[in-house]
């Protein structure tokens, strides 16, 4: 690790349902302007926001990753303001014809170094992600400026098993970014909140804002969370930045102390009586 404070910067964003030219401009400028007044090392985009939370729009948003105008902004950005980008998520075409829904990392030079393709794809509740996107295989956890951050989208965070796999593997920051309903409020602060405690580990949770179709909106409550569990810095309903400057020595000094991580047994056989 070679630097102690990292500055973040969520971006909450509205998309507009299936139009990815202008959510790709709108992004741009929310961008910019956030850049403008803060400078970050790593700036971070909720899920889908190319597109919207819309599965059966998935197919016409749908980008190649060489050709992708949403990406190629991103590079464009994160070059100009010299910051690493945690893109969110677009919907990528593979080769095949398969789907997924694809987190680009692009690092200060504006160059793509790393994707994830979400792992849990979420089908309840009237959604059916399952149906259009194929899921991904494997975590992923990029090291930027030497600092690890474990990367998830959305429905991701309600397994615990993959931010404990990042956690064991070094991580200094976990990641979700989501595109996540109004009405899920108590699941979604409660569980992004429960991952940093139980992993000690500082969390960006990043959403969606705005209206989807038929009367359903995105929550808008992005974080960033430290290791205790204490916000940072929130920011409710209303498109723009969430700023914060952590402080990784004071997290690796803390699990010195609270050595949580060494508890854990090899196993956990449950024992029926």
């Amino acid at each position: 690790m070679e630097k102690k404070t990292v500055k973040l910067l969520a971006i909450q964003y509205a998309s507009q349902i299936a139009q990815i030219d202008i959510n790709v401009d709108r992004a741009e400028k929310l961008l910019r302007q956030n850049l403008q007044r803060h400078t970050a090392d790593f700036v971070f985009l909720p899920e889908v926001w190319t597109c919207g939370w819309d599965c059966p729009s998935f197919q016409s948003c749908a980008e190649d990753i060489e050709t992708s105008v949403s990406i190629n902004m991103l590079k464009r950005i994160a070059k100009e303001f010299n910051v690493n980008i945690i893109g969110g998520s677009f919907i990528e075409k593979k080769k095949g014809g398969t789907l997924s829904n694809t987190c680009p990392v692009i690092n200060r030079n504006g160059e793509l170094v790393a994707t994830y393709e979400k792992n849990h794809l979420f089908s309840y509740y009237g959604c059916d992600e399952g149906k259009y996107i194929t899921a991904g295989k494997n975590p992923v956890m990029v090291k930027l400026d030497g600092i690890k951050l474990g990367l998830t989208i959305c429905y991701d965070i309600r397994f615990p098993e993959i931010y404990r796999a990042y956690r064991k593997t070094g991580a200094d920051i976990l990641v979700n970014m989501a595109a996540w309903g109004a009405s899920k409020k108590i699941p979604w602060d409660t569980m992004t909140t429960s991952r940093a405690v139980e992993n000690q580990t500082y969390f960006v949770a990043l959403t969606q804002t705005g209206e989807l179709k038929n009367g359903d909106e995105n929550l808008g409550h992005s974080m960033i969370i430290d290791y205790k569990g204490d916000i940072i810095n929130e920011i409710n309903i209303i498109e723009g930045g969430c700023f914060a400057e952590i402080d990784l020595e004071k997290m690796y000094e803390f699990r010195k102390k609270c050595t949580v991580l060494e508890d854990i047994k090899n196993s956990y056989e449950v024992i029926i009586k």
